[in-house]
C-alpha cells in the first residue's frame, strides 16, 4: 500500500478560513474542491432547481392531470436501498400533493430481475393502473415501456442509470443523465429524482390554484428517506446531493424522522440524536438491502411507509434479523471466495490482474457484498458467480462484479463480449460496478477472457493500492469535541471522510476478538489509543499510518482513539 497526501490548495484554505470556516475544516475542504464558503451553504434555497432537469416539468403536467383525473398510479420499484427509499418518498410525496390511488409494485430479484420488463408492465396493468412510474430504474426499459404502452398505460421513466443506445419510448423520461438534460447534479441518485419530480409537481400544483405557499405541502418531511437513499447508493456526494443529504440529516437529529427510520435506529444500536453519513450508509442501509438481498424488499418499502410505531418496530426487527442472516452468508461466501482465490496463485507471488471466482453453494444475493469485499483486500477488480435461482435459468450463473481505479469494468465487459461472442448473455454497469449472465459451461472462457484484458489494461502503478489522507494531525485537534465537529460534516463517496496520517510509535499492539489489532501509540510524543478492524498481523515498532479520529467513552470519560485505516510498511 502506498499512502499518499491530498494536495491542499493554499489560497482557497486561507479563503475559507478567513470566511470563518474552522481551520482544520478549511484544510479539509479545500483538499476537496471547495473554493468558498458559498459551497458550503446547505439551505433549501440553494438546491439546483427542478426546472433544470429535463422532463421534470413535463413529468408534473402529466402527474398532475392524473390527480384531477383521479387516475390510479403504479409506481415499479427497484430492490435495493435507493429503489425502496424512491418508492416510499414517491408514494408518501404524492399522497401529499393529493393523489388518492397510488400503489406500488417491486420486482423479485431471482424471479423478475432487474427493471421493467413485459411481465411486470402487464402486472402493472392487471392491478388496475392507469400511470406507470418507474424509480430507479427504466432508462434500459425499452421492451417493458413498449409493453405498457400496447396495453394502454400512460408511462413516466423516472431514473438516473445511464442511458443505453436507445430511449424508451416513455411518454416521460426524467433523468439527469439522458442527452440534452442540463441538470448539473449528473450523480443524483434515483430517490434525488423522485423528489425533484415532486418539487416540479407541486409547483404545477400551486399554478393551477390548487395550493398557495402558505398551504402547500412540506416536502422537506421526505428529505430523511432521501438522504438515506442517496447515502446508501453510494453516489458521488456533489455539493447538490451534499444539501439533500445535510437537509435529511438535520431533520433527523432534530427528532423529525417517520418511524421506519426512528426504528432502524433502534435496532442498529445508533443515535438519530447525532446521526451521520455513516449511520445511513453502514446500518440503516445495509438492514434495507437485505430484504431485497435475501428475500421482499416489499419489507422495506413498507417500514419507509408505515406511521404506525409499533409496526414500523416489528418491520425493522425483521430486517434485522435478515441482516443478521445476509451478514452470516456473505461471511461464509468470503471465506469460501478467498480459498479459492489462493488457491490460484503461490502465496509468495501477487494476486493474478483479475478475480472471477464460483462456487455451486454461493447465493446470488450476496455476489456483490463479497465481490466487493475481495476487490478491497486483493485489490484486484473482482467477480463473484452464482448459479441463478430463476425457474428455466439453473444453467446460468449471475455475476456481479467490483472494480479498482484506472479499471472501467463494464467496458472491460464489452470487450469480453467482442472478443467471445455468445460468452455473455446479458451484463451492464459502469466503471466501479457492473454484473453480467453466463453459461456455466462458459465460466472459465470468461475467467481468461477477463483477465487477458486486465493483464492489457493494469500496470504496476494501477495494481498498487493508493491510500489518500490528508496529511498530519495537528496535535491541538486531537480532540474529543473535534471528533463531533467532524462527524457532523456530510462526508461519502467524492467527498472522503478526513484521513490522517503520520508516522507513528507502536508501543504495544494484541488481538481483541481474534480479528481486530487494539494499539497503544505515540502521537507527537503523546499517547493514544488505536485500534484496525479487520487485521491481525503486527505492526513494526515505528509506521506509517492512516487512520480516521473517533472517540470513545470509558467510565464516564470521552477519549480520541484512532481508526487505522492502512500502513505503509
Amino acid at each position: 500500500m502506498k499512502i499518499v497526501t491530498r494536495d491542499i490548495p493554499p489560497r482557497a484554505a486561507w479563503a475559507l478560513e478567513q470566511a470563518g470556516v474552522h481551520p482544520l475544516l478549511a484544510r479539509l475542504y479545500a483538499a476537496r474542491g471547495v473554493s468558498s464558503k458559498e459551497e458550503l451553504d446547505d439551505g433549501l434555497a440553494r438546491l439546483l432547481p427542478p426546472t433544470t432537469m429535463k422532463g421534470a416539468l413535463d413529468a408534473a403536467v402529466l402527474l398532475a392531470d392524473a390527480i384531477r383525473d383521479d387516475k390510479k398510479l403504479c409506481i415499479v420499484a427497484d430492490y435495493d436501498c435507493d429503489g425502496a427509499t424512491a418508492c416510499a418518498v414517491g408514494i408518501r410525496g404524492l399522497r401529499m400533493l393529493g393523489a388518492k390511488h397510488v400503489n406500488y409494485l417491486v420486482p423479485d430479484r431471482v424471479v423478475d430481475g432487474y427493471g421493467l420488463t413485459p411481465p411486470i408492465a402487464r402486472r402493472v396493468k392487471d392491478s388496475g393502473a392507469d400511470v406507470l412510474i418507474t424509480v430507479d430504474n427504466g432508462i434500459a426499459s425499452v421492451e417493458g415501456v413498449r409493453t405498457a404502452n400496447e396495453l394502454g398505460l400512460q408511462v413516466l421513466v423516472t431514473d438516473h442509470h445511464l442511458p443505453g443506445p436507445a430511449l424508451p419510448d416513455a411518454q416521460v423520461i426524467v433523468n439527469p443523465n439522458q442527452p440534452g438534460c442540463g441538470f448539473e447534479s449528473k450523480s443524483i441518485a434515483g430517490v434525488g429524482v423522485m423528489f425533484y419530480v415532486l418539487l416540479a409537481l407541486r409547483a404545477e400544483l400551486r399554478q393551477r390554484g390548487v395550493f398557495d405557499a402558505s398551504t402547500q405541502p412540506k416536502l422537506d418531511a421526505l428529505l430523511p428517506i432521501v438522504a438515506l437513499g442517496t447515502v446508501a447508493d453510494v453516489v458521488k456526494l456533489d455539493p447538490n446531493n451534499r444539501r439533500l443529504v445535510a437537509q435529511g440529516l438535520k431533520r433527523v437529529r432534530a427528532g423529525a424522522l417517520p418511524p421506519g427510520l426512528a426504528a432502524l435506529f433502534e435496532v442498529a444500536a445508533r443515535k438519530a440524536a447525532v446521526a451521520t453519513t455513516f449511520d445511513f450508509g453502514f446500518a440503516l442501509g445495509p438492514r434495507i438491502n437485505a430484504a431485497g438481498r435475501l428475500a421482499d424488499m416489499t419489507l422495506g418499502i413498507e417500514l419507509l411507509l408505515t406511521d404506525d410505531t409499533a409496526r414500523a418496530t416489528e418491520l425493522a426487527k425483521t430486517l434485522d434479523g435478515i441482516n443478521r442472516e445476509r451478514r452470516e452468508i456473505e461471511g461464509e461466501m468470503r471465506e469460501q471466495a478467498l480459498e479459492i482465490v489462493e488457491s490460484l496463485y503461490d502465496p509468495e507471488d501477487e494476486p493474478p490482474p483479475a478475480l472471477c471466482v464460483y462456487d455451486p453453494d454461493f447465493h446470488e444475493g450476496v455476489v456483490g457484498i463479497v465481490a466487493s469485499r475481495l476487490k478491497d483486500k486483493l485489490h484486484r477488480p473482482s467477480f463473484v458467480f452464482a448459479a441463478s435461482q430463476a425457474p428455466g435459468k439453473e444453467h446460468e450463473l449471475k455475476g456481479s462484479g467490483r472494480s479498482i481505479p484506472g479499471f472501467h469494468l463494464r467496458d472491460a465487459l464489452d470487450l469480453v463480449a467482442k472478443r467471445h461472442p455468445g460468452v455473455l448473455l446479458r451484463f451492464g454497469g459502469h466503471a466501479m460496478a457492473a454484473g453480467c449472465t453466463i453459461a456455466e459451461e462458459h465460466f472459465e472462457t470468461f475467467e481468461q477472457g477477463l483477465a487477458e484484458v486486465a493483464q492489457e489494461w493494469l500496470d504496476a502503478a494501477t495494481l498498487t493500492r493508493k491510500l489518500e489522507t490528508d496529511g498530519a494531525l495537528p496535535v491541538e485537534y486531537r480532540r474529543a469535541d473535534m471528533v463531533d465537529t467532524l462527524q457532523r460534516e456530510v462526508w461519502g463517496q467524492g467527498f472522503a471522510p478526513p484521513t490522517f496520517s503520520e508516522e507513528v510509535e507502536v508501543l504495544s499492539q494484541r488481538l481483541v476478538g481474534e480479528k481486530h489489532l487494539a494499539l497503544k501509540l505515540k502521537h507527537q510524543g503523546q499517547p493514544v489509543d488505536g485500534i484496525w478492524f479487520g487485521r491481525t498481523e503486527p505492526l513494526p515498532p515505528r509506521v506509517l499510518l492512516a487512520f480516521r479520529l473517533d472517540a470513545d467513552e470509558w467510565q464516564g470519560t470521552r477519549r480520541v482513539r484512532f481508526l487505522v485505516e492502512g500502513a505503509e510498511v
